[in-house]
């Protein structure tokens, strides 16, 4: 971690104790914003708010996490246990579980992940193309982050395939209001929707936020910004200010990395536009990295137009100056990784290999980093790998438990009903739905109408009837266990009952991968079991804070685990992409194929990633969110050659080389030389250990 300073300094001090009007607090990298966040909270609650009218929101379930245990140790548990500290999507859910149906939509509606969401996408656009399908997703999603539904969308299409999505996201809408479902954009455009329509709700939850801090700022999209408006009374957020409330945000226009999937600048720049008493405060002072990497940092985004001045400066000292790797090809500078980590471990034994980082920028860079870590048996972990809850036994009770939840959860019933298989097929299936929608319901209320055996054989019915009783009573059984103790043993009951462990024993040949997969359905039990017993993991970000019923967790659970940023603390090197970096930091950091095509980044597709002034801004911004990953010791390596495609091209060292100005003072290490430096000083220590000669 960070060091962090004993007190406030001047510009924290100064961002925690305005209360007058709203604040933007432009936070340089390792600034120390998250102390400003949970003092500011400690100071609003001096001066009489009640815990409950703050709200702190961020954008991970970790983050949030994170801000709730330090607001803890700063304001006592019963304080921060009634704080409204959760993500944007959580809030999003407790306001539309309140006041949802004033937008179409009853309390128990299901949440979609990506998954579910592709397959309605397959069914509502008449294909079974899996990569259209998500371009139709991802088309879907800038849209909606946008602000714009489907007639907005089809209004701003720009040719025919986007014309195409647009029709498809007609018909997508119209099922997820069919399905009482929602996907993760909703839990944005749905509140927002409510307070620009609903002015009982508006001026409720106006009234329920007196304060409201956001964190990570820059990463907001348009729709999220205009949340925030409504929350807190901006313009054009539907109606006077009335009882509102202020608000702090917290950013840095220089971290701004996320414009591929909608978040946007611009709300930076709105700001003080539409609040004209804004107070800005830069946080400047760096509490994490040396002198040398914070110049390399501030060089390269120098290049950049500013929105407003911010220059990180560091009181840790000179450190060791940056160093640049000349490497031959992607397996050279994967040797040179692996050669630099145990240098650096060699030198000091009380380096962990937690403490090392290699950062790139495409996904497809981590492959040779593995192939030479295992080589050297050293583990490692790679950042975006699978999470444990997109694992198919993990998403098969969730299925289960969103039907309980919500029965017009489509998508839920067709995996709940055929895993595990019990006689119900696609024949069957296929009947069910045709007449569920001829008559324009749901397919668990088509599976009990009385008109259904005009459809159906009397044995389908019968399984169809015995699978639906089986819902009910689980559903039953689930809103009445309340606690852990009680609701592991409903759980492992049922997973007994419908035989779930035999059925992961029969879709394997594996016996071993078998019980890996029941181990996992094991550890969701405990999951599950310990939130009905009120506890709160690395995953809080909502508000529940009592023991609760199976049922009421089960309500919550999509946008836990869809938001969940599950760490370890595994000794182990950590590989990941710059994005996937961010908001972390290592004492080494090795920053990776800092070359032209690869940072900035050119697709090799022609003309569909146009190195825009925008783009190339953004990506710049990238290389300065990989520079203040680290601490101690930072190291940047270039390609002589590099893969494209299946051709090995020229590489040229990216424009940010030059840009971070590390001058002839500061080595440019020859991998040749650092190896033969390595073996002299191996055999030296050889020497010096062994025994005399007698």
């Amino acid at each position: 971690m960070s060091a962090a300073p004993i007190s406030l300094n001047r510009a924290q001090d100064e961002a925690v104790h305005h209360l007058s009007g709203p604040c933007l607090v432009l936070a340089g990298a390792g600034s120390g914003k998250t102390r400003v966040i949970v003092h500011k909270i400690a100071r609003l609650l001096q001066t009489g708010l009640e815990p409950g009218q703050i709200a702190a929101i961020t954008f991970t379930n970790k983050a949030a996490a994170e801000m709730r245990e330090r607001t803890k140790a700063l304001v006592g548990p019963r304080a921060a246990r009634e704080l409204a500290i959760s993500t944007f999507h959580s809030l999003g859910v407790r306001m539309l579980r309140s006041d949802g149906t004033a937008v179409g939509l009853k309390a128990n509606f299901s949440i979609l992940d990506s998954d579910d969401v592709l397959g309605v996408l397959r069914d509502a656009g008449g294909c079974s193309d899996n990569a259209l399908a998500k371009r139709w997703q991802w088309a879907i999603s800038l849209w909606k982050n946008q602000g714009l539904d489907a007639a907005g969308a089809e209004a701003a299409a720009v040719d025919e395939e986007e014309r195409v999505a647009a029709r498809v996201m007609r018909r997508f809408e119209e099922r997820l209001q069919a399905y009482q479902a929602v996907d993760f954009d909703d839990l944005i455009g749905l509140p927002l929707k409510l307070l620009q329509r609903d002015e009982v709700a508006r001026a409720k939850w106006r009234s329920q936020f007196r304060h409201i801090l956001v964190d990570e700022y820059q990463d907001t999209n348009a729709v999220q910004y205009e949340l925030l408006k409504a929350l807190v009374g901006g313009s054009g957020a539907g109606g006077a200010r009335g009882a509102g409330g202020l608000f702090t945000a917290v950013g840095d226009d220089d971290q701004s990395i996320y414009g591929w999937r909608g978040a946007t600048i611009d709300n930076l720049k709105r700001l003080p536009q539409e609040f004209p008493g804004l107070k800005v405060i830069a946080l400047e002072q760096n509490y994490r990295s040396t002198a040398h990497i914070l110049r390399a940092a501030n060089a390269v985004i120098s290049h950049n137009p500013k929105l407003f001045e911010k220059k990180l400066w560091s009181e840790l000292g000179e450190g060791e100056p940056v160093k640049l790797i000349d490497c031959d090809s992607e397996e050279h500078e994967a040797e040179r990784a692996v050669a630099r980590i145990q240098a650096l471990r060699s030198a000091d034994g009380r380096n962990k290999l937690s403490d090392f980082a290699v950062l790139y920028r495409a996904n497809h860079q981590a492959r040779a980093f593995e192939q030479k870590l295992r080589g050297a048996q050293i583990p490692y972990k790679v950042s975006g790998g699978q999470s444990y809850f997109d694992r198919a036994e993990i998403k098969d009770l969730c299925a289960w438990l969103r039907l309980l939840v919500n029965q017009d959860d489509d998508p839920a019933f067709l995996r709940a009903v055929t895993t595990p298989k019990r006689g119900i097929g696609h024949q069957t299936l296929g009947a069910l739905g045709e007449f569920a929608s001829k008559w324009k319901i749901s397919l668990f209320e088509a599976l009990f109408s009385p008109s259904l055996g005009a459809a159906l054989k009397g044995r389908a019915i019968e399984s169809l009837h015995e699978f639906g009783r089986g819902v009910n009573d689980l559903q039953h059984r689930a809103a009445h266990t309340r606690g852990a103790e009680d609701a592991k043993a409903l759980l492992l009951g049922w997973l007994k009952d419908i035989g779930y462990e035999q059925h992961l024993h029969d879709g394997e040949d594996s016996e071993k991968l078998a019980a890996a997969r029941w181990t996992n359905v094991l550890d969701f039990v405990d999951w599950i079991a310990k939130r009905c017993g009120g506890a709160r993991g690395p995953d809080a970000g909502t508000f529940e804070t009592e023991t609760q019923t199976v049922l009421q967790v089960a309500q919550t659970i999509a946008v836990i685990i869809s938001l969940a940023d599950r760490a370890d603390d595994q000794d182990v090197v950590t590989l990941s992409t710059l994005h996937a970096a961010k908001g972390l930091e290592w004492p080494h950091v090795f920053l990776a194929g800092v070359n032209e095509g690869l940072l900035p980044f050119l697709s090799s597709g022609s003309g569909d990633y146009e190195m825009t002034a925008e783009r190339l801004e953004e990506e710049r911004r990238l290389m300065y969110v990989g520079i203040t990953r680290a601490r101690s010791t930072l190291a940047v390596s270039t390609l002589r050659r590099r893969k494209k495609g299946r051709d090995t091209v020229v590489g040229v060292p990216s424009r940010f080389i030059k840009e971070m100005k590390l001058g002839e003072g500061v080595a440019k290490e020859d991998p040749r030389e650092r190896l033969k430096k390595l073996r002299d000083a191996m055999a030296a220590k050889a020497a010096a250990a062994a025994p005399p000669a007698s």
